[in-house]
Parts: structure tokens; sequence; C-alpha cells
């Protein structure tokens, strides 16, 4: 009896409407990332395992999928690879059994091959990615096992432009998806790194940012008790609690954490670095200024100061991004990122600032599902379905339909001499706007009846005018 077949959790097949609506996502991407002069890069899909690990925090590394060694069908290795996974069974870690895993995001793979290349690379490096990650996480409403990410980083330059161009990409994005009602919200790591000291050390900062970065799905009533469970005294939960409930303007949050954080170098130093990113935005010509021709689009980025973003991954160390949906779509963050100022240094090359942002495509497809923002041609793509009506008109139509794939009109041919029913029913189904009629009228007139599907509107016309009525190149 045959297995059923199925699909392993938190993964999925894409249709062709999906594709063709995920491709328009993927485009719009990838066109910003090169106005704003990004270059493409792809890395393999596994990476040695001491590549990724330690990289993510405590919970990222839980999140790894590991990649079995060969060797249980190698007779030499097979009594090594059995005692290896006994090993794994009893909570042990070998080599023998594991030395490779999936790529859990883009940005160490990235670093990885900076580390590798910089002798060869011109800095500022800037590079664009879009490729399937997988993290053996929980499946769950915009939550995969595999799912695929698009980032973008520079590397090998300090220069806080380059947060300012990032903020600008999300924005454009966004804007040309129609996702009017987003918002980004920025924090700094530096102030993650006063605050640990105002509660103990810099020892701290990891129980801190884990915590933190619950807020959303747990609140702060848990928080509180999670911090208390890492060692956290009254007095330094109380002093996080103050800095979780900073709120009101961006000014005046900026006010309230200079008056919490300012003291420490640290702090001062991420809430200037805050500060100039957030007078940069307001700066920037937008709605009512006379310059605003000359920005991608008339509106100002939606940025939010927001202190509670934390983004518990270990190699983050300055300003930090998180792209919120909007209110009505429950499904979290569809971007973030951050500077990561020694990632290189990882892989024993220091000294390599950068800075990158993520977009989840696949969050970001629902988002936009549910909101019915896809264009309505955006699943398009047969434009014609030429009729076929016998081997002299077939034939006709096959040439004819040559001529407007050489124009870039995307065109089919119905597979054999069918009932007219039957070819009408096959391109309702696909979607296809229009179809072509050539019978033994149309071969002597030199014309075709081309019919609108959606209005039921007919014409002749003639071949030599058929690419232009279907707006060919």
């Amino acid at each position: 009896m045959s297995n059923k077949p199925s699909l392993p959790q938190g993964t999925r097949d894409f249709g062709p409407e999906v594709v063709r609506k995920r491709q328009y996502i993927l485009q719009t991407i990838r066109t910003v990332f090169e106005l704003y002069g990004f270059q493409p890069l792809e890395t393999p899909a596994m990476e040695n395992l001491d590549t990724l690990m330690g990289k993510y925090g405590e919970e990222g590394d839980k999140l790894i999928f590991k990649i079995l060694n060969n060797g249980l069908d190698n007779p030499a290795k097979e009594a090594a690879s059995r005692e290896a996974f006994d090993k794994v069974l009893t909570g042990k870690s070998t080599k023998d059994l594991t030395e490779r895993a999936l790529r859990y995001d883009l940005t160490i793979p990235f670093a990885r091959y900076v580390a590798m290349n910089h002798g060869q690379l011109t800095f500022p490096f800037k590079r664009y990615q879009v490729q399937p990650v997988w993290r053996a996480d929980r499946p769950q409403k915009g939550r995969y096992r595999e799912f695929y990410q698009c980032d973008a980083d520079v590397v090998g330059s300090r220069s806080l432009m380059n947060e300012v161009d990032l903020c600008w990409i999300y924005h454009t994005v966004f804007t040309r998806l129609g996702l009017s009602g987003y918002e980004l919200r920025i924090n700094s790591r530096k102030l993650l790194a006063a605050l640990a000291e105002a509660c103990g050390g810099a020892e701290k900062m990891m129980d801190i940012t884990i915590a933190i970065d619950k807020l959303d799905k747990i609140g702060l009533d848990k928080v509180k008790e999670e911090l208390a469970t890492r060692g956290l005294d009254e007095a330094q939960i109380a002093t996080i609690e103050k800095y979780l409930q900073i709120e009101g303007s961006n000014e005046e949050k900026l006010a309230a954490i200079t008056e919490l954080l300012g003291g420490s170098e640290i702090g001062n130093k991420g809430i200037e670095e805050l500060r100039h990113v957030w007078s940069m935005m307001q700066e920037a010509p937008g709605n009512g200024d006379s310059s605003s021709r000359l920005t991608p689009q008339a509106s100002r980025p939606h940025l939010a100061l927001d202190f509670t973003l934390a983004r518990g991954l270990n190699y983050y160390t300055g300003i930090i991004f998180e792209v919120k949906a909007p209110a009505e779509v429950k499904i979290g963050s569809i971007g973030g990122g951050g500077r990561y100022d020694d990632l290189t240094g990882l892989f024993g090359v220091p000294d390599v600032p950068g800075v990158g942002i993520s977009f989840g495509v696949d969050r970001i497809y629902d988002v936009l599902e549910e909101l019915r923002l896809f264009p309505d041609t955006v699943a398009q793509g047969t434009k014609v379905l030429f009729f076929n009506l016998g081997e002299q008109e077939g034939r006709a139509a096959w040439g004819l339909l040559q001529a407007l794939r050489a124009e870039g009109i995307a065109g089919e041919l119905y597979h054999e001499s069918a009932k007219m029913d039957k070819q009408f029913k096959y391109a309702e189904k696909k979607g296809i706007p229009y179809i072509a009629i050539i019978g033994s009228r149309e071969l002597e007139s030199g014309t075709v009846v081309l019919k609108e599907l959606a209005t039921g509107k007919q014409e002749p016309v003639p071949f030599a005018a058929l690419a232009e009525r279907l707006g060919g190149s």
C-alpha cells in the first residue's frame, strides 16, 4: 500500500499564482536594492556547523537544522556513526555525526564570505541576497521552517548614512507594494548595553535582551518574572521596567532616555546615533516640500523610536531595526536588522564594520494577501490564447503566436483541435485575458477575432496589427 504524499511541517508548495505573486514582491525588492547601489550575492544552502553555532544566542542556536554526516552506508564508517548517534541521543554533540547545517539566516554566511574574500572586495561593499533559510521552529501563522529572506548589507563603513539609506529602502519597497500602514521601529543596542551596566554589568546584557525580546509575546509581567529567574534583583528589574515604559513622541522618548541612561558613555553614544538618524529623516524632503520631486516618493519613512526593541542576537552592536505590519494584520514583524561592527571578527578578520536589513518575504506575502494589495494583473502569465480550429488554422495561429512572443507577449496555442467550449473553459480557468480565433474566414481576410474575456468585447484585428493591439514592446 503506497503512502499518502505529504510535506514536512513548516514547508509549502507554491502553485503558479502564488509564485507569480512572490516574484512580484521579490522583484520589487531587488529593483530597490539595485536603485541604492547594492550588488547580488548567493551562498550555499549549507554551512559548516562551527560557522553558525554561537552566533545567534542561546535561543537561536537551538533552531539550527543540523545535517547528519554520511556513514551508515559505509562499512568503514558505520560503527563510528552509530556510536556518535548514541551520544547525541544522550544529549552530547559530536563531529562524528554532524559537521554541517542549513543556514539559519543570510547575515552570518555573508560575514563568512567577506572574511574569506576581503582582500578582493571593494569597500564599502554593498550586497543584497535573496535565498531560502531554515529554522527548526514551531510552525504557526507567519512562521515557517523554510522561508525566504531578502537581505541588504553594507560592510566597510561606519557612516550612519547607511542606516538612513536602509530606512529609505524599507520605505521605498513598502510604498511600491502599497503597504502604507507599516511602522519602522528603531533602537540601539548601545542603550541596551547601558541598561545592562545600570543593572549589574555587561554580563547581564544577554539575559536582559533575551527577556525583553519576548515582551510582545508574553507581556511585561512575564518578562519581569523571567528577569528574576535570570538572577536580576528587584531594583534592577525596576530600572528595566522604567526603561520599557518610556512613551510619547520620538522627541519625548529621546528626552526620557537621556535622563535615564545619558550618564553612561555608551548610552550617550547610542542616544546621539538615534538622534542623528531621526533628524536625517526629519530633514528629508517629504509631502509639501518643494524638493519632494527629488525623493523616491513624496512621503517620509514611518519611523518610531522603540526602546523595547531588542533583537536578541549576539552580533548586533548599534542601531537595530524592526518593521511591523499594519495593525489590522496580526502577524508580527515583516523585516528587521541592525549594525554589527565586528561580525567578521568571528572569522578572524577584525574591524570590518557592517549594517544590514532583512525583508520577511513570506510574511509580506501574507500581509498583501490579507489586505488584498496585489495588483489584479500580478498573477497573469499567458496574455492570449489562440484557439485551435484545425490543421491550417492552427498553423496560421502558431505563426502569429511566434511573432507575438518575439514582441514580448506571452501566449499559447491550444494543444489540440477541440470544441470551442472546451478551449474557452481552459482560458477562463487559467485567467487568460484574451482569446484569438482564426477560422477559415479569418484566414481569407488576414484577420483574427480578438476577444477580451472580462468584458466580452470582441473585434477583428489584422494580423499585422495584433501585437500593437495587445501592447507589445
